[in-house]
């Protein structure tokens, strides 16, 4: 004979049971109907005989009626049935979503021209809108962000000198753009330069730099005809030399005259007083995903942080924490774009591409109303340039 589930017991709950439940934390995700805690545990109520999720929207139990399972199975195994609301014995909302969008972004990036939203749409069984709304949840960029993104993505591998198309125009039309005009108006914002720049290598890009020194060690601060493109910082100029040659390998990287030191000297005081602002066009080159972490870091005041989670909740992609840390970690603008200001949950320091102790500097130069350590140009500090040093004779 076939197992029959079992009847939950319904007499009153047992005393000290309402005790119980307020004292175990899965209870505060219950009231805060927790998404992230769908699918670590279940709750059943004794009166009703169902199962939920910790996000179901139901109506709210009382407490010495709740009991916490491990799973569906346990529950129903106690004898409850699955709640048909939030129906906690399928897979989570957010994975059966992430698989939608999953097979959609496998399709854009297959198509030769991006699909319509209405054929993703359709293709993923759900409304224009509603579509739209999962897949911005999701990736953090709309459909046509995304199809974007893949564009350039093609972009820059049909360019590629070695594997890439024949001529810039046959990569132009192989990425997926229908006008020559289109690609070069568009292409600046994505690779930072022309096309035909960049398929050699950003030959003919002039980038002048300098590599100075400010309390958090040496700086190297790099700006082409679009404004600031690298702000880096670390402990051997040399290495960051060496980092903006591998970001530019074909580019004309010249050290600065005596107009650039005042850039450097901008620079340098806005790391060592950020709350001081830096009035300094920045060349920002990334993804439109990128973009818009680091747009979103920018709004950040000096003295407040955030963490990843919560940062992927403002540019909406609560679901793209990784993809965020990611972006922090390949920004190349330290302080100007402050990614410094990311921290876990808990308040901690996370890791920092520049190291966690200038990490936990930064933030404390922040949290006062002006910066303490002073100009590290006060100090006597030079500039090394590729080709001289400027500074105080060592010698004296």
């Amino acid at each position: 004979m076939a197992n029959r589930r079992s009847t939950p017991d319904r007499q009153p709950a047992p005393k000290g049971a309402a005790r119980q439940t307020l004292e175990d934390p899965r209870w505060a995700a219950v009231l805060a109907r927790d998404a992230s805690a769908d699918g670590r545990f279940v709750y059943s109520v004794r009166t009703t005989g169902v199962y939920c999720r910790p996000s179901c929207g139901s109506r709210r139990a009382r407490p010495e009626n709740v009991r916490f399972h491990v799973d569906a199975a346990a529950a129903e195994l106690a004898g409850f049935r699955a709640c048909r609301r939030c129906e906690p014995d399928r897979p989570p909302a957010s994975r059966r979503q992430a698989g939608l969008v999953a097979r959609a972004c496998r399709a854009i990036e297959a198509a030769e021209a991006p699909p319509s939203l209405g054929s993703l749409a359709q293709a993923a069984g759900l409304s224009a809108y509603h579509f739209h709304r999962v897949f911005k949840a999701v990736t953090g960029l709309t459909p046509r962000g995304y199809a974007l993104a893949q564009r350039s993505r093609r972009l820059r591998e049909r360019l590629d000198p070695v594997r890439g198309a024949r001529t810039v125009t046959d990569a132009l039309f192989d990425a997926g753009f229908n006008s020559g005009a289109r690609a070069y108006a568009q292409a600046p914002g994505q690779l930072g330069m022309t096309p035909s720049a960049y398929r050699r290598g950003g030959a003919d890009v002039r980038i002048r730099f300098a590599v100075g020194q400010c309390s958090l060690g040496s700086v190297l601060v790099a700006q082409s005809g679009r404004g600031l493109c690298a702000i880096l910082l670390g402990d051997e100029p040399e290495a960051l030399v060496r980092d903006l040659e591998d970001r530019f390998p074909h580019a004309e990287l010249v050290g600065g005259d005596a107009e650039f030191e005042r850039v450097v000297a901008a620079v340098v005081g806005f790391v060592e007083a950020p709350r001081l602002g830096l009035e300094l066009p920045l060349d920002i080159r990334g993804t439109a995903f990128q973009q818009r972490v680091w747009q979103a870091l920018r709004a950040l005041p000096p003295g407040q942080t955030t963490s990843y989670a919560e940062l992927a909740r403002r540019i909406g992609a609560p679901s793209s924490t990784r993809a965020v840390a990611a972006a922090c970690a390949a920004n190349a603008l330290a302080v100007a774009i402050p990614c410094h200001r990311v921290v876990r949950t808990d308040g901690s320091l996370s890791g920092y591409r520049w190291g966690v102790e200038r990490k936990r500097r930064l933030l404390q130069r922040e949290s006062t109303a002006e910066g303490e350590e002073g100009d590290g140009l006060e100090k006597g500090d030079g500039f090394i340039f590729r080709d001289r040093v400027h500074g105080p004779d060592p010698g004296k």
